[in-house]
């Protein structure tokens, strides 16, 4: 990837809806150019797909945590595949440290939250886990 590569994913991350000529003009390049490069970003994997990315508003209502797993040695496929069938569990993270995984919960009260974080508990190679609830999103620069 080079510096135009870097270029259109940094525009695409703030609006996936912006138009190639857009692109090109921003960018001062052709259109051919840009869909050149979108073509190839989108082959080597670089770029997955296309998104909207939820604001504020759309979160009003949602209790949003983190929650940090250790787990029993060789427990993390069938931990996985457990957690793949809560739909709370917005996203799971290996980690390195103490904790193994490093999971994104979202749900829409403090009942179905406590629900959520005990079933995961008590899940067979859980050893022991921590949450974190988040209270606001000060930085959020994800793309």
């Amino acid at each position: 990837m080079d510096e135009l590569d870097r270029n259109i994913i940094g525009l695409l991350g703030a609006d996936a809806r912006m138009s190639v000529a857009t692109l090109a003009r921003r960018l001062k390049v052709a259109r051919s150019t840009i869909q050149a490069r979108l073509e190839r970003l989108e082959t080597t994997g670089v770029i997955a797909g296309y998104t909207l990315k939820l604001g504020e508003g759309a979160r009003q209502g949602r209790i949003r945590a983190s929650v940090l797993l250790t787990i029993e040695p060789r427990a993390q496929a069938g931990i996985l595949t457990r957690l793949k069938s809560i739909a709370e569990v917005e996203r799971v993270f290996t980690t390195s440290g103490r904790f193994d995984l490093l999971m994104q919960i979202a749900c829409p009260n403090t009942q179905v939250l406590d629900q959520v974080l005990d079933q995961i508990g008590a899940m067979t190679g859980v050893k022991s886990s921590e949450s974190l609830i988040h209270l606001s999103t000060r930085i959020d620069r994800a793309v």
